[in-house]
């Protein structure tokens, strides 16, 4: 197979690309070729770093924990060092959701891994899962539940074949499940009824909606459930996948033992011990909720699912952009006028990219998708609309976007017109907010382009740009002078810029 970039072809055999996992009980990293349709693994890397047990009740991150992370991230980091950052895609979840704003963990995690990080919200884990699992299984059984239960968080997805229908993420995993109930590692009956009634009630939100979608095929994807699966089969209770009949004789088995130090299953990975009661109760409180009675389990799970998106990214199929599109068309935005801007917003960055040191890809793919939802707040109300706009791209579900980017995106529609309201930059990653600053810039100038709204309208515009400095120059006569609107909202440009210390100059 070959991946298409253009007009141009890349063999895809002839690259490795990577996943990282930042899980709240594991680090994975997974390095990979495209064979064909499918993947080759050619590296694998795991440590249970148990990311969840180091939040303290501020939510940071405690030291020892830090430590812990940060030298396991510059082992993936030793590794990944000869594969481009765009051939690399590192995500955090639950944890790194949960953790206090500012900290510095975030920045040095990315210092020891090499690349970038992002914190991914639970429906995009959940998508990434579901696509990880389901890659390749072809037609049988079209409606699948996938269960993924992690160290912090459990994700449920009923989807038809590839495509995900429903999905939740829930806040229950192993290590979180098993510090709340079984802390000194004591496990008795009564405790075991408490974490299995505990789990079922955060489910039962999701219980009838999921029951009513059902499933032909049920795949539990997760090192929790594979782990329970495996003790399950040692044992003599199941073949190629897990009964419900089978899951109850795990639980009273591991009743039985009493204590965390005695659950020493030759099936069970020692590292897996100490969480096992926890993930086992949530695991049951899934098959409660939801009448499981037979599921199979899957060694693919989010990294796999990483390595799939990525390698859509690198082929121009990015879901990025379908959910951009689904949700301009959801708001009725005026698509016509929204691909003036972008065209015209395009045009200006690729002539200021280089003198302002932009990194020209990605910012043409924010500067892009700003435009065409750059006026998703008119579904609301015209007046401030701009900021109706900030308020539905930081609280919508975007599938494909992490957290940041969904956060870069939000800021540059609430900056693309009025005031240039700095505090839409507060919450941004440090790096970002100077770049972000110079591509709402861009994104005013295409805004008050188009002023008129005239169809087909292009600007015949020349742009060049210093640090502080952009002079805008017209090619066509009097252009300015015909188009009176737009001359007076560029004079006020002149004055709002300049706030930034930003010089605009009209030739």
């Amino acid at each position: 197979m070959s991946i298409g970039r253009g007009n141009k072809l890349l063999d895809d055999r002839g690259f490795e690309i990577a996943a990282v996992d930042l899980g709240s009980n594991s680090f994975h990293m997974m390095v990979a070729r495209s064979n064909g349709s499918d993947i080759q693994v050619v590296d694998r890397l795991r440590e249970p770093v148990r990311l969840a047990s180091g939040l303290d009740a501020d939510k940071r991150m405690r030291p020892d924990v830090a430590l812990r992370a940060l030298e396991c991230l510059q082992r993936f980091g030793q590794r990944l060092s000869g594969i481009p950052a765009e051939r690399v895609r590192a995500v955090g979840t639950n944890t790194m959701r949960r953790m206090r704003r500012g900290t510095d963990f975030h920045a040095a995690a990315e210092v020891a891994l090499g690349h970038g990080i992002e914190i991914i919200a639970g429906l995009e884990e959940a998508r990434l899962v579901y696509g990880g699992v389901t890659h390749g299984m072809g037609r049988g059984a079209p409606r699948r539940l996938v269960v993924d239960i992690g160290g912090g968080s459990t994700e449920l997805i009923i989807g038809r074949q590839t495509a995900p229908r429903l999905m939740e993420s829930v806040s229950l995993g192993c290590v979180v499940h098993t510090q709340r109930f079984f802390d000194d590692g004591e496990i008795s009956r009564a405790r075991f009824r408490k974490a299995r009634l505990a789990a079922r009630i955060e489910l039962e939100f999701l219980e009838r909606q999921y029951r009513e979608a059902g499933w032909d095929l049920a795949i539990g994807s997760s090192g929790t459930v594979r782990g329970i699966w495996r003790v399950m089969r040692e044992q003599g209770w199941c073949e190629n996948e897990m009964t419900a009949a089978g899951l109850e004789k795990v639980i009273d088995l591991v009743i039985e033992r009493g204590h965390v130090e005695r659950l020493d299953f030759p099936a069970l990975r020692e590292d897996r011990r100490p969480v096992f009661p926890g993930g086992l109760a949530v695991l049951a409180g899934v098959f409660d909720s939801l009448g499981v009675e037979r599921m199979e389990t899957s060694e693919r799970a989010l990294r796999e699912g990483l390595i799939y998106d990525l390698l859509g990214r690198l082929s121009d199929h990015d879901v990025r952009d379908e959910s951009v599109m689904a949700l301009a068309k959801r708001y009725d935005c005026d698509q016509e006028h929204a691909a003036g801007v972008e065209r015209t917003a395009l045009r200006v960055l690729e002539q200021v990219a280089r003198p302002w040191g932009l990194d020209p890809k990605f910012s043409a793919m924010l500067v892009g998708w700003a435009a065409r939802l750059h006026e998703i707040g008119l579904a609301i109300s015209h007046a401030s609309y701009h900021k109706h706009g900030e308020y539905i791209l930081r609280n919508c579900d975007l599938q494909g976007f992490s957290q940041t980017d969904q956060k870069l995106l939000a800021a540059l529609v609430r900056l693309h017109r009025g005031k240039f309201a700095l505090t839409a930059l507060d919450d941004l990653p440090t790096t970002w907010a100077e770049p972000v600053r110079k591509l709402a810039v861009v994104l005013r100038l295409a805004y008050i382009l188009h002023r008129s709204r005239g169809p087909k309208l292009k600007p015949p515009i020349r742009v060049t740009a210093q640090r502080r400095a952009v002079d805008l120059a017209f090619t066509q006569k009097r252009w300015l002078e015909k188009h009176p609107l737009t001359k007076a909202e560029l004079e006020q440009e002149i004055e709002t810029l300049a706030t930034l210390q930003i010089r605009l100059r009209l030739q």
